[in-house]
């Protein structure tokens, strides 16, 4: 297997801290998505879309999107569990892990397309487009920050989780994106500082 990667971007992080809070060695490749290497005729042929992480399989074959991606590798390595045991928790971390994903990467990200120069010839940009994922960012740490309380470790509970991966990879982004995490968020602030001691988080 292979993983087609870009240090910097938000979606690869997630699989890199995945990978290395697992144990897991996959050997990767860097894809200039500034350069629009991800854009070119033969990176398309491994996915369409552009995307990326791209893990290729033994066969030849391609998964294209994170998730797939954590989820396949999971079923092939589930020690240590970071999607849950039983069902009841395995739904709680891909519950969190979507509020994560949707409502914080997301949202940094929709704030990053409509207001960054860099961002400024790839699409129309909307300063009410950036207000709403201002919006939806806030309402979403809010819950999380609930969520995580005063005392929990990792996002999902007592151990590490794919939730904590996702929520890394959109903090990260959003310091990128010069979109500060409020201090008033004292629960998440907390569990940013503390996630980002890990190893994996240096991934």
């Amino acid at each position: 297997m292979k993983v087609y990667d870009f240090v910097g971007a938000p979606n690869p992080k997630k699989l890199r801290v995945y990978l290395a809070e697992k144990g897991i060695t996959i050997p990767c490749q860097q894809v200039n998505i500034v350069t629009g290497e991800n854009r070119n005729a033969e990176f398309l042929k491994k996915n369409p879309l552009g995307g990326l992480p791209v893990l290729e399989l033994d066969d030849g074959s391609h998964l294209t999107e994170s998730l797939a991606i954590i989820e396949y590798l999971e079923d092939l390595h589930p020690t240590p569990p970071m999607i849950g045991t039983t069902p009841l928790e395995r739904a709680r971390v891909r519950e969190l892990e979507r509020i994560c994903e949707l409502g914080v990467l997301s949202s940094v990200a929709q704030i990053f397309q409509n207001t960054h120069p860099f961002m400024a010839g790839r699409f129309k940009q909307s300063p009410d487009a950036a207000d709403n994922g201002r919006t939806r960012l806030a309402n979403t740490l809010k819950v999380l920050d609930a969520t995580i309380g005063g005392s929990r470790k990792f996002v999902a509970g007592s151990r590490p989780t794919i939730a904590d991966c996702t929520l890394l990879a959109g903090l990260e982004f959003a310091e990128f994106a010069q979109v500060p995490l409020d201090p008033a968020f004292k629960n998440v602030t907390r569990w940013y500082a503390g996630f980002k001691e890990r190893p994996s988080a240096q991934a």
